[in-house]
């Protein structure tokens, strides 16, 4: 098996040849490397490469399965995002704006270390994470695998430029609005946001003002049912339903969300071929709008805009931040923290009222309005006109951290430019099981993993 078909394989296949013997950790992060080594250039995924420590890792993980070791991600090779930390690298947020090197991992990259994982480097991000686009002036823009013109998405738009065009097998993200979901979505990619503190974000605690929360972007539905096993203790699987779902879905924008999204007619089109073929499998597919009511595009945006301030304080050099990320700050700090926590307080009675209002298992929506924008889109604009301009292309996807439910991005196909398209599946709190089980009957049914960009 040559290294583009090793790394295509995804974690769950690669966890399995390790342990068969079939291929060596050492081979498989050597494969790593390589890929990195000849499609990095193009795509600028990664902020920083762990090429020595990530073979070292793989020589002890090696001797480890030698020894009769059996751990489930035992000599894997992940991508971290680079606002996750990772002891003897800095978190830089997309910017030089950081500190020192972290003396200690995140919580979850101990996890995935405690598991067997090899951590081969960090993948970049947008300043302060802000942004469904991955472009910075310390770092550069992350290009998309399927046409490099366009962008990879954000805020984890490095892990999936990465692990779509095959330079790993998996890698991590975490979403405060979107930022799982939306580069999965324009990468062609699997992306679940958990259930609020399935997955740990320490120490990063109550990021966001409680929106953010750390996940995957995989190849396949079965790769991130090992990753969420592997960081939670819990057993979670690919397999597929064992009844007939309720399924609502919906095109409605959030009241006072503005400019007003337009779905692109493609995407329009990949959602309603979705709902025949749930309806073909025997689900109840319904179109219901949720009573969504005025205050929830706000009681989102309050606890971004804050936490963006919040995190803006804590960067040692803030002089080195970019002129719109100061701008964002001070649109945050203008939220006084009675109304966000009062917005907070709010919570779960938005969420029950929401859910209620479409009486369903899942409820089923675009990933995304449009296809992915063009590099350099929002290049040299402020603050304002860039969060205007960006709410048009993904305004589905934020609704979902303010209520802390697991919303999941599954592939739906391609446009006619060849460029990936996707639907949003979301369910009630702590049923991510339940969503790995419809998104696996969904690749069942028309599989996306073995699918491969140009820059690949």
């Amino acid at each position: 098996m040559d290294a583009a078909d090793l790394m295509f394989a995804g974690i769950s296949h690669q966890a399995q040849m390790v342990r068969a013997g079939e291929v060596s950790s050492a081979e498989l992060v050597q494969a790593c490397l390589d890929r990195i080594e000849a499609l990095d250039p193009q795509l600028n995924a990664w902020r920083i490469v762990l090429a020595d420590k990530a073979l070292a890792e793989a020589a002890q993980a090696d001797g480890r399965r030698g020894a009769g070791d059996e751990r489930p991600l035992l000599g894997v090779p992940i991508a971290i995002k680079d606002d996750i930390d990772v002891a003897g690298t800095t978190t830089a947020w997309g910017t030089s704006a950081h500190g020192p090197e972290k003396a200690e991992d995140a919580e979850v990259v101990r996890r995935l270390r405690e598991a067997g994982a090899v951590v081969v480097g960090k993948t970049n991000v947008p300043e302060m994470t802000i942004w469904p686009f991955t472009e910075t002036p310390t770092f550069g823009a992350t290009r998309n695998p399927w046409d490099t013109s366009r962008s990879t998405g954000g805020s984890s738009g490095g892990t999936g430029a990465a692990v779509a065009s095959g330079m790993v097998g998996a890698g991590m993200g975490s979403d405060g609005g979107g930022s799982i979901r939306i580069p999965a979505a324009w990468c062609g990619l699997y992306g679940l946001k958990p259930t609020r503190d399935l997955v740990p974000i320490a120490p990063h605690d109550d990021a966001w003002q409680g929106l953010s929360v750390n996940g995957a972007l995989t190849r396949s539905v079965a790769d991130t049912a090992l990753f969420l096993s592997a960081t939670t203790g819990q057993p979670f699987t690919a397999a597929p339903p064992d009844r007939k779902l309720t399924i609502a879905w919906s095109v409605k924008k959030l009241p006072g969300q503005a400019p007003v999204p337009r779905v692109d007619k493609e995407i329009l089109g990949a959602v309603e071929s979705t709902v025949k073929l749930l309806e073909s499998l025997g689900h109840t597919v319904v179109q219901r709008d949720p009573d969504y009511g005025m205050g929830a595009f706000w009681s989102f945006l309050a606890r971004y805009l804050r936490g963006i301030a919040d995190d803006v304080e804590t960067m040692p050099h803030p002089e080195r931040l970019e002129k719109r990320t100061h701008g964002m700050a001070r649109m945050g700090r203008m939220w006084p923290a009675k109304r966000v926590a009062k917005f907070r307080a709010n919570e779960a009675a938005m969420r029950d009222r929401i859910w209620n209002s479409i009486e369903a298992d899942v409820f089923l929506t675009p990933t995304t309005a449009l296809l992915p924008p063009p590099v350099g889109k929002w290049e040299g604009k402020g603050a304002f006109t860039t969060l205007n301009g960006v709410a048009g292309f993904v305004p589905f996807n934020a609704l979902f951290n303010a209520t802390g439910q697991p919303a999941a991005a599954v592939p739906a196909g391609f446009a006619g430019n060849g460029l990936p398209m996707s639907v949003q599946l979301v369910a009630p709190m702590g049923a991510d099981q339940l969503l790995l089980s419809l998104s696996a009957q969904l690749e069942g049914e028309r599989p996306w993993a073995g699918k491969r960009p140009p820059v690949s």
